[in-house]
């Protein structure tokens, strides 16, 4: 299943938006407040440590328990099926050998290979660990290849370094590799607040969220591609398929296709990408050195206050649906558009657009569309007819 194809050219969004992600979140306590299972990979650092690997420890926990992981190598798949919080010393290294698939995608039926599953239990809670998957040893394209994975299942990540999910040069076009993902099937729910963490070196994508029943809250992560890449075409943060939430404060940066040129781009890298999903509040992100900065297929979105730079070949902000702001953006040096809009009664006011062939793209035949109190600098051409530029098209592989 392609789930990340998309065109310029026409698309449908119908997803209902899901619920107000703010008021169903609970999880703000302390993870020092409650005494803790310790775990040391050697028993040197913390001497009375009841385990040597951290699976052992959630396996012997109880719901609710706190696991405090002390500095060393922990070269182990961990599964969590239960509340747990898991935090670390600094100097935590989870590193797994030869990782071979231990779940499913709920959606696809594909076999994973994850570092960390969290399946159907709430309030779980991961916080200060280096999650690496540098010694993965995959020498196919599939299980697909992830860091930490939710599914039907509820908590937070934060102050992760989540790092080198990916496959190496022999095999970098391969769709695998993600760096946190948070998946929901059939009438589940997972509600995650991902915050603060570092994503680096992905194949793929950076942050998922994926299908109805999703909920993610993104803050303050710094997310960065690997550059410019013949291999996967990757995406810093996506939220699709109907999944809700909030992308805010977050850094964005280097998802670019190397294939991708003015004259021949079938495939893109994108910073944020929301793919059939409604109701996003996508606020205060910096996005810069990607093809598309901001894409948003669907209705009701708002981008307030970002700062868009640098997107080489294509658009700094696009739009694809309905009833979406866009207010108070910087959006500086696109090679094409500062802003592109392809749908209806769309809000574009009050942008600082720097360095752009065209400022303001409109298609023909959209109505209702409002801009006003836009600032244009070193632009060729403030808002475009679309007769005057040659035809664009954005299509992301998988």
């Amino acid at each position: 299943m392609n789930k990340l194809a998309l065109s310029l050219l026409a698309a449908a969004w119908l997803v209902t938006p899901g619920a107000a992600f703010a008021q169903a979140l609970h999880f703000h306590q302390e993870f020092s407040s409650q005494p803790a299972i310790l775990v040391d990979d050697d028993k040197v650092q913390c001497p009375s440590a009841a385990y040597t690997t951290i699976q052992a420890a959630v396996n012997a926990a109880s719901a609710g328990d706190r696991i405090h992981v002390c500095p060393g190598t922990y070269p182990e798949q961990i599964t969590i099926n239960k509340p747990l919080t898991i935090d670390a010393d600094n100097g935590v290294w989870v590193v797994p050998a030869a990782m071979t698939g231990n779940t499913t995608d709920i959606v696809a039926g594909d076999s994973l290979a994850v570092a960390i599953s969290v399946q159907n239990a709430e309030d779980v809670n991961i916080d200060g660990l280096i999650v690496d998957g540098a010694n993965n040893g995959l020498t196919a394209c599939a299980p697909r290849l992830i860091g930490i994975l939710y599914q039907n299942a509820s908590g937070r990540v934060t102050h992760n370094a989540v790092r080198n999910f990916n496959l190496g040069s022999a095999m970098n076009g391969c769709q695998s590799g993600n760096g946190i993902e948070v998946e929901t099937g059939t009438d589940g729910n997972s509600l995650v607040e991902i915050s603060d963490n570092s994503v680096q070196n992905y194949q793929k994508n950076g942050i998922t969220g994926n299908e109805t029943g999703t909920e993610v809250d993104l803050d303050g992560n710094t997310v960065t591609g690997v550059g410019p890449t013949t291999g996967a075409a990757q995406n810093g943060v996506q939220v699709g398929y109907g999944a809700a939430g909030r992308v805010r404060n977050n850094t964005i940066t280097d998802n670019i296709y190397s294939v991708c040129t003015a004259t021949t781009c079938d495939t893109n890298g994108a910073g944020i990408l929301i793919y059939d999903s409604n109701g996003i509040d996508i606020k205060n992100n910096s996005v810069g050195s990607n093809q598309v900065g901001i894409y948003v297929g669907g209705n009701q979105s708002r981008i307030t206050g970002n700062s868009v730079f640098n997107s080489v070949v294509l658009i700094g902000v696009a739009l694809m649906g309905d009833q979406n702001e866009v207010t108070n953006n910087s959006i500086t040096h696109s090679d094409q558009i500062g802003v592109y809009v392809q749908g209806n009664s769309n809000q574009i006011h009050t942008n600082k657009i720097t360095d752009a062939q065209v400022g303001i793209y409109k298609v023909t035949g959209q109505t209702g569309n409002s801009l006003s109190g836009n600032t244009f600098f070193a632009t060729m051409a403030t808002v475009q007819d679309p007769a005057k530029l040659p035809k664009l098209g954005v299509v992301p592989s998988h």
